[in-house]
């Protein structure tokens, strides 16, 4: 049975494996496909057809895009897969690394109040990445002596959703804007993780929109959630997905590549739309 995990992040994000190594660990766990979602970017998209050559895994191009729920005031995440035509998408990756660079540089300045780092050390983890994060600065405060774990209680204390005291949160696009120049690229796209930012109302909006699949199999969807999203996929003809969100040692709890998968029937389903 083919299954898939595609929902993967690298160095060229906020991951900790190069795009190399992902399709090498992919390869090493007997995936049939691995996806290149790094957050806001198109890099994986432009190195996953090089990547694949030679290999017994499928690497799907794609991208992970930053959104917001401006009804209700969520962030939202789409995932996109397989499109066509870069440049349509290339000027809103621009914007939203501009944002998001403005807005880590204004949290290294205010923890740079409090312990020894600078702009140009985060910098420096930052090299293999196309923007900069607050993983960028954990790996300097870590590096420093300040914690052992990127996502502990330092980073909690930091940079915490809710009760961080540093955080800064960049201003994102709106998710129609976002769908609709998915589908203007060519591109298939997918509501990520609807439960780790309460995406379940603006999903039905986005189904209207034209949204064309659900993340259904993540570590973070619970059963129920689950159920649900299945439940709507199959009323309105939804291509369903499934991946483990993998950021390598930089996330809060162990989540190992191949966590969850895109099951064969899906993953087909999935791979026809692209190739149509």
């Amino acid at each position: 049975m083919q299954v898939g995990d595609l929902h993967c992040h690298t160095r060229l994000s906020d991951g900790s494996l190069s795009p190399e190594g992902l399709v090498w660990l992919a390869q090493k766990l007997h995936l049939d496909a691995v996806a290149i979602t790094d957050h806001d970017t198109l890099a994986g998209c432009r190195q996953a057809k090089e990547l694949g050559k030679g290999q017994q895994v499928r690497v799907i191009p794609g991208a992970e895009f930053s959104c917001v729920d401006e009804k209700r005031g969520r962030k939202v995440h789409l995932l996109c897969y397989g499109p066509k035509k870069l440049q349509v998408l290339e000027p809103i990756c621009q914007e939203i690394g501009r944002r998001r660079r403005e807005a880590v540089h204004q949290m290294i300045e205010k923890v740079a109040a409090h312990y020894p780092i600078t702009v140009e050390m985060v910098e420096r983890y930052a090299q293999n990445s196309t923007c900069v994060y607050k993983t960028h600065i954990m790996e300097a405060l870590m590096d420093l002596g300040y914690d052992v774990e990127a996502y502990g209680t330092l980073f909690r204390k930091l940079f915490h959703q809710k009760t961080g005291a540093y955080l800064v949160t960049p201003q994102f696009p709106s998710a129609f804007e976002v769908l609709h120049l998915i589908h203007e690229a060519g591109g298939v796209a997918v509501l990520a993780h609807a439960e780790i930012y309460d995406s379940l109302d603006v999903l039905e909006e986005l189904i209207q929109e034209g949204l064309d699949g659900v993340e259904v199999w993540h570590p973070r969807n619970s059963d129920a959630t689950r159920k649900h999203l299945l439940g709507r996929a199959k009323e309105h003809g939804l291509l369903t997905t499934g991946g483990s969100d993998f950021h390598g040692r930089f996330r809060g709890t162990a989540v190992p590549l191949g966590t969850c998968t895109t099951p064969e029937e899906p993953l087909k389903r999935l791979l026809e739309r692209i190739e149509a």
